[in-house]
């Protein structure tokens, strides 16, 4: 039987601990603070970014070296017969459609799967991917399951200010100033691997309700039929984030439901505070 690795990026939501426990291989998604290139827990931990963001630095993301990148897979390549790589979706980043170009060069040793994810829905395509190595299933199956399992999840996600989405253009300055002084909280969707509007509420609580009800709308109709996981995460204050864990844990009465940061690559976009919530299919 082939040896198969599994690699994927910081942008799964997966911390470099937890990838050496799952035995993972994980690919460091550089950032920029302030003109500094990053890289997650060897120059800035995740806590120090979102301190240094609250004080006003100027963030913004990055992607990898493509060298580095090359130099992981010839390194993996040495011990195992073939690599999985999940990186974010290509909807979202540049990083993949780059990834699925140079593995051309490997003669289907490196199979890269667009499955249209990020964050903790990425997280659990990767959890998915090692179930079914330990079945024993061919790498080349387990990518037509992932890709075929793009849409089969739902992320949303409470912005506590617009202020970077209006640095970058998603909103308007005016739009940005108004929804400040009424204290709107947009609530954001990614499915599919893009980034929509979905609603807007006056305060953080009502928008955590909105996001409830989606996710208890999504788990009686698209995900009746099989499986399903719902993950909670949040950006900040892991005290905040905690509370609303509970929250959630209280609402669906399951208090199984986990509780990750966003990677650092939302984060930018959408600043701290940030209370987000997933359900997606999953393997058992």
């Amino acid at each position: 039987m082939e040896k198969i690795a599994v690699m994927t990026d910081t942008n799964s939501s997966i911390t470099t601990k937890e990838a050496k426990e799952l035995g993972i291989y994980l690919v460091q998604m550089p950032f920029i603070i302030d003109d500094e290139e990053c890289i997650e827990d060897v120059n800035c931990t995740y806590d120090e970014f979102c301190e240094r963001l609250d004080a006003g630095a100027t963030v913004s993301t990055a992607q990898p070296v493509l060298g580095d990148l090359l130099d992981m897979w010839d390194e993996v390549l040495k011990t195992h017969d073939k690599i999985l790589y999940i990186p974010m979706s290509s909807a979202l980043s540049g990083s993949c459609e780059t990834a699925t170009a140079m593995a051309q060069d490997y003669d289907g040793r490196v199979l890269v799967i667009d499955n249209k994810r990020i964050s903790i829905s990425q997280r659990r395509s990767v959890l998915d991917a090692l179930v079914m190595i330990k079945r024993g299933m061919s790498a080349e199956d387990i990518k037509t399951y992932l890709v075929n399992d793009s849409f089969n999840s739902s992320i949303y996600l409470a912005v506590n200010t617009l202020e970077l989405l209006k640095k970058s253009g998603r909103v308007t300055a005016a739009a940005a100033t108004i929804a400040t002084i009424m204290n709107i909280k947009p609530v954001l969707q990614i499915q599919g691997g893009k980034l929509d509007s979905y609603a807007k509420e006056r305060g953080m609580k009502k928008a955590e309700k909105v996001m409830l009800r989606a996710i208890e709308q999504d788990q009686e109709k698209r995900f009746s039929q099989g499986n399903s996981v719902i993950y909670a995460a949040y950006s900040g204050n892991r005290a905040e984030g905690e509370e609303w864990l509970k929250t959630v844990q209280e609402y669906f009465h399951d208090p199984t439901i986990e509780l990750f940061c966003l990677p650092i690559s939302i984060v930018c976009h959408v600043s701290t505070g940030v209370h987000a919530i997933g359900i997606m299919g999953y393997l058992s």
